[in-house]
C-alpha cells in the first residue's frame, strides 16, 4: 500500500510540474497527448475511489497480477472509450482545470488507499480482490502511465525506482517468464508492453520470450 502511495504522488508530481505546452505533446499512449492521458488518470483515480467503497464478502478471484487482461494487439486510440476520454480532455479547455480536478479526486484517492484495510475484500470488473492486491495492481497502472507521461519530455522525473521494480515483478508474472537481466526495469516494461521496440539485440537476449511480444495489458 505504500509503494501505491508513492507510485501514485510521484505521477500527480510529474503532472503538476507540466507547463500548458507539455499538455500538448503526445504522450507515450497511442493516439492521446498528453492531455488526454491526464484525463484518463482522473478516471482512474475515480476507479480507485469507487472500488474501495466496494465491499464484497465474496471470495477472491484474482490478485495483482492476475487482474490484467493481456490484449492481442497495442491501442490505436480508435476505440470508443479512448475517443471518448478525448473528448473529455479538450472539454477541459484549459489544462489548470485539468490539473485542479486531477489535484483534488486524486488526493482523495490517495487518502482512501492509505485508510483501506489491506485484507478487505472489494469487487470490479466482475473480479473480487483484497485491497491489497487490488492497490498492488495500480502499482502497475501508476507506473506505466508515468512513463507515457513523460515520453516526450527528458527532463522529467522517472517514476520511483521502486515502483519500476515491483511493476517489471508483474509484468513478468503476467509473461510467464523473466526479461533478461541486462534490461533496465524500464525498458522492460517499455519493450514487453510494446511501448518500444526491441532491438534486434534485444530480440536476441529475449529468446523465446521474443515472439510473444507485446504483452498489452489493460
Amino acid at each position: 500500500m505504500l509503494l501505491f502511495s508513492h507510485s501514485w504522488a510521484a505521477l500527480r508530481a510529474a503532472v503538476a510540474g507540466l507547463s500548458d505546452k507539455d499538455f500538448e505533446l503526445p504522450s507515450g499512449c497511442a493516439g492521446w497527448l498528453v492531455r488526454d492521458l491526464v484525463c484518463h488518470l482522473v478516471i482512474d483515480a475515480q476507479d480507485v475511489l469507487i472500488t474501495l467503497v466496494t465491499p464484497t464478502d465474496a471470495e477472491p478471484t484474482a490478485d495483482a497480477v492476475t487482474y490484467w487482461n493481456v490484449q492481442d494487439r497495442p491501442p490505436t486510440g480508435e476505440d470508443p472509450l479512448d475517443a471518448l476520454t478525448v473528448r473529455l480532455a479538450a472539454a477541459y479547455g484549459e489544462p489548470h482545470l485539468l490539473t485542479f480536478h486531477l489535484d483534488d479526486i486524486g488526493s482523495a484517492a490517495g487518502r482512501a488507499a492509505e485508510l483501506a484495510d489491506p485484507g478487505t475484500r472489494v469487487s470490479t470488473q466482475d473480479m473480487v480482490l483484497t485491497v491489497d492486491d487490488y492497490l498492488a495492481a495500480y502499482v502497475l497502472e501508476w507506473t506505466l502511465h508515468h512513463l507515457d507521461l513523460i515520453a516526450h519530455l527528458p527532463d522529467a522525473a522517472e517514476p520511483p525506482a521502486k515502483g519500476l521494480a515491483r511493476s517489471r515483478a508483474m509484468l513478468e508474472g503476467i509473461a510467464g517468464g523473466a526479461f533478461p537481466a541486462s534490461f533496465t526495469d524500464r525498458d522492460a516494461l517499455l519493450v514487453g508492453t510494446g511501448r518500444r521496440a526491441a532491438t534486434d539485440a534485444e530480440r536476441t537476449e529475449l529468446g523465446e520470450l521474443a515472439a510473444r511480444l507485446p504483452f498489452v495489458i489493460g
